[in-house]
């Protein structure tokens, strides 16, 4: 039995009813999202990562179809469902991908109107399957294989990029940058690392007259390029980028950290714009390229991106057939689907998602992680629910990696 017929079995087996949403759901979601600074888009990978013959190598994938772990919760073949955990203690994971860390936000008030937003993260033991604390970094980032994190030290920006093993938590090797970074993504098939530049801390926080917390600077960012860097050898090419390109109006802004990703072919960077053109395609000496399909119908604040056979793109929060669902766009024929899922996170196969949905009380912000596929009406839990109240101190954000 391959992993569509797994998925489609385990979808099968759970229904989850459903009220009709209350006025101005849409409304209240979408301005959720805007308040939300950008967030890491997963890569995709079309072909499995080969050996890296270097100290710290990018391991093969292992697909982990044939994967079957005691979970507590929900145990299939290639799904290890965690129902009864928020945030988890054990491995879940779907498919191709697993939930490879997670980690949670908190402000940390450096005087009376700057802050800084603090991540704090859990990463996935290889070894003993369970997630870990580890505060010392500011950034991680997961390797396709779940065994090597990119990781960026505290005080951001930093000089230097670690590749930390998980299964040890030590540091095998440190790639020194020239220009100091602040975010950090693989390629899909793990050979390169995109890594972001920046003047200043891109998580830097201010009190805004009118409102009673802190939220992001409302004023030009501090980004000023990338580097991509062979991960065998460390060595890098940096190139300089105008904020937001120069192709456009220059009057566009960009979010206060706006990093930069792969496409998902892996030959060329991008990065999200809140306003229109929506996405803007580098090569990689900086200069502006046609985006190429797919990735040119991808939308920034969508983690989940191009399905693995390049066929789907995930989109948006839609909401039409159901009180919480999500657009797919078949980037071949335009057409559009919607899937069950307030918010679409990482493609388990070409045609079934881990997403974001909230339960039966409808609080949009009572959020778990569950199953959803293209064409289906139903949906598979995979964790237990986030807290229902916004911002509240502990709420955990997903990583997803190819496993």
């Amino acid at each position: 039995m391959n992993v569509d017929e797994l998925v489609r079995e385990a979808l099968c087996d759970q229904a989850d009813g459903q009220d009709p949403a209350p006025p101005g759901f849409a409304d209240r979601v979408l301005a959720a999202r805007r308040r939300r600074r950008g967030r890491r888009i997963a890569s995709v990978a079309a072909a499995a990562a080969a050996v890296i013959a270097v100290a710290v190598a990018v391991p093969v994938l292992d697909s982990g179809k044939e994967d079957v772990r005691p979970s507590g919760g929900v145990e299939r073949t290639g799904i290890t469902a965690h129902s009864d955990q928020s945030p988890p203690r054990d491995m879940i994971a779907a498919g191709r991908v697993a939930l490879a860390a997670y980690y949670t936000s908190t402000t940390v008030e450096q005087s009376a109107d700057r802050a800084v937003s603090r991540r704090t993260y859990w990463l996935l033991d290889p070894e003993t399957k369970k997630y870990a604390k580890d505060d010392r970094w500011s950034y991680v980032a997961i390797a396709p294989g779940t065994t090597t994190a990119a990781v960026l030290e505290r005080n951001l920006p930093v000089p230097r990029i670690g590749l930390l093993d998980l299964a040890s938590g030590q540091v095998k090797r440190w790639i020194p940058v020239d220009r100091p970074v602040a975010g950090v993504e693989f390629s899909g098939d793990g050979r390169k690392l995109v890594a972001t530049t920046y003047r200043e801390n891109p998580d830097q926080l201010v009190k805004v007259a009118g409102s009673e917390g802190w939220d992001p600077p409302y004023t030009e960012s501090t980004r000023t390029g990338f580097h991509v860097i062979d991960v065998a050898s460390g060595s890098s090419s940096w190139a300089g980028v105008e904020i937001g390109g120069s192709a456009h109006d220059p009057d566009v802004s960009i979010n206060s950290r706006q990093d930069f990703l792969f496409t998902s072919d892996g030959r060329l960077v991008w990065s999200g714009l809140p306003g229109e053109p929506r996405r803007m395609f580098y090569d990689f000496t900086g200069k502006v390229v046609p985006g190429p399909a797919p990735d040119r119908y991808r939308e920034w604040s969508v983690e989940a991106g191009v399905s693995p056979d390049g066929r789907l793109v995930a989109g948006p929060f839609a909401g039409r057939k159901w009180k919480t669902s999500s657009s797919v766009l078949d980037a071949r024929t335009g057409r559009q689907h919607e899937v069950r899922g307030q918010q679409l996170l990482a493609w388990a196969d070409e045609n079934t998602l881990i997403a974001w949905d909230i339960g039966r009380d409808g609080n949009e912000f009572h959020q778990r992680l569950v199953l959803v596929t293209v064409g289906g009406e139903k949906t598979t839990p995979l964790s237990d629910f986030r807290s229902p109240k916004d911002n509240t101190k502990g709420r955990w954000e997903p990583v997803f990696a190819e496993r």
